[in-house]
């Protein structure tokens, strides 16, 4: 509409003026109303604070800290001060052990009383007490704990009902919908912070990680209160904090709902978590990885270990892509981890791989992961003075002795090329490769003299590969590593 149809006749009757002004008011505040309606912002988040806050909580721990003997802390190591502190904490006695008290949040769940909080909260406490919107104080017992994902439930017990929220749907949420976390930041008691979701599907460092983003302040103390939406419903566990000084600058983190509430299931059932376990080592499909295997894309999930297990049982090999588990599609390594532990242990599966540029389908029963998680030991350097070497792709290689599997802690099966020293300035230092790593493969061929690795490289130059795929193992955990064929000289051998 243009401003002369908008203009009111200077000649018009009075009464007929007061019309035009009246109408153009009422456009105004309706076109407000509207925008107002397109970004959903709310007219003030007081009713939705009225009705989740008796169902917010106040968390504090006791923890016994045992005291301290000697002058560890007071002096630096090596300082002339040390022997004189040393001497004087003698005379004085190791310190008595003392109580240390942390304050968190969490949120009420079910009216016969158990509350969602963050394992850290609550981790290594001795006594934990819930003080709730009321000001009534009830202790609390832990009924489980999942450190993978700072989940913990606790439980009190009271004679009345108690008030409680209800988990909503985190996969709804979408970035710009408004939020509300509430807790307890700083120990300054009841607090409420609103802002929007800023971003999903965050990684920090667990491999169940999968956190909503928000600008809704989050401080110290927030840890374990909810984070609602506009319905009421919890969609996130407030957990972390990015912030150079400790205070909130708008990069706050909550644990997605959609995970927690497979966790808290299982706590509130078994006491602990029962994720599925495939059983197999994985690593991300990249481009160069995907030119070597001569895939169409770089989506999948590549299979670089196959030890004792679900997997190897159902058939499944090194250099297999996983592209399909479940009927769900796998895009990386990520996803199928996730998808993987959400899966019910004993459930047999299908799982969909390629597998030398075909599909084959396996059918899994998974184990638990829980039953399986051990420590891998650390590589170990080679010292370089092996005779029968050979200088490839950057790579000084060695066929492996009974002395160099000794010292790998390798078994005495097992064939390959020790790494025995690893140019700075080459592709294959660039990409991880190390002293001490094991070359197993080249090519998805087995390789266990030099002359085994020179045929795989011309082989794959043969085919018009630009890459070769290398199966590297490091302290027992394997992977696959692409190497570019590219303008590579022919190899000479070292001098002995």
């Amino acid at each position: 509409m243009t401003s002369q149809a908008l203009a009111i006749p200077q000649k018009s009757a009075h009464p007929l003026r007061l019309f035009w002004i009246a109408s153009l008011s009422m456009m105004l505040i309706v076109a407000q109303s509207v925008m107002a309606s397109a970004r959903g912002a709310p007219e003030t988040f007081a009713d939705l604070a009225d009705q989740v806050s008796p169902s917010v909580v106040n968390i504090t721990t006791s923890t016994t800290v045992a005291g301290r003997a000697g002058p560890q802390g007071i002096v630096p190591e090596g300082s002339p001060f040390e022997d004189f502190f040393r001497e004087f904490q003698d005379r004085q006695g190791p310190s008595q052990p003392r109580r240390s008290s942390a304050l968190g949040s969490g949120f009420v769940i079910s009216e016969d009383g158990y509350i969602v909080t963050n394992n850290h909260v609550i981790e290594s406490a001795d006594e934990i007490t819930i003080e709730f919107f009321s000001g009534e104080e009830l202790p609390a017992e832990v009924v489980g704990t999942d450190p993978n994902t700072d989940i913990a439930l606790l439980k009190v017990d009271s004679d009345e009902p108690l008030p409680f929220v209800p988990f909503g749907d985190s996969d709804t949420a979408r970035v710009g919908d408004w939020v509300m976390a509430m807790g307890n930041p700083l120990g300054q008691g009841f607090s409420v912070s609103a802002g929007i979701v800023s971003a999903r599907n965050r990684e920090l460092s667990g491999t169940y990680d999968d956190y909503i983003q928000t600008d809704a302040a989050i401080n110290r103390g927030n840890s374990g209160g909810p984070l609602f939406n506009m319905a009421g419903e919890v969609i996130g566990v407030n957990t972390a904090i990015l912030s150079p000084n400790g205070g909130s600058i708008g990069i706050g983190f909550s644990m997605a709902s959609n995970v927690v509430t497979r966790v808290v299931d299982q706590l509130q059932e078994y006491g602990e978590t029962r994720r599925g376990w495939l059983g197999v080592r994985i690593q991300d499909v990249t481009d160069d990885v995907a030119e070597a295997l001569d895939l169409a894309s770089s989506e999948g999930a590549l299979v670089s270990d196959v030890p004792e297990g679900p997997a190897a049982e159902a058939g499944m090999e090194a250099g297999d892509v996983i592209v399909s588990f479940d009927g769900k599609k796998v895009t990386d390594t990520r996803q199928l981890v996730r998808i993987v532990g959400n899966t019910t242990v004993g459930k047999t599966v299908r799982v969909v791989v390629n597998r030398d540029g075909e599909t084959q389908t396996l059918r899994v029963t998974l184990g638990r992961r829980e039953d399986t998680e051990t420590a891998v030991p650390a590589s170990q350097e080679v010292v370089p003075d092996q005779p029968s070497s050979m200088d490839l792709m950057g790579l000084t290689l060695a066929p492996l002795d009974d002395e160099m599997r000794e010292n790998l802690e390798l078994g005495g099966d097992v064939e390959g090329l020790a790494v025995m020293d690893v140019d700075p300035t080459s592709e294959a230092y660039e990409k991880g490769l190390r002293a001490g790593d094991v070359i197993t493969e080249a090519g998805q061929d087995n390789v266990a003299s030099l002359g085994d690795f020179e045929t795989r490289l011309q082989d794959a130059r043969d085919a018009g590969r630009k890459s070769i795929l290398l199966l590297v193992r490091r302290g027992g955990d394997p992977r696959f590593v692409a190497l570019s064929l590219e303008q590579e000289p022919e190899a000479a051998p070292a001098e002995e």
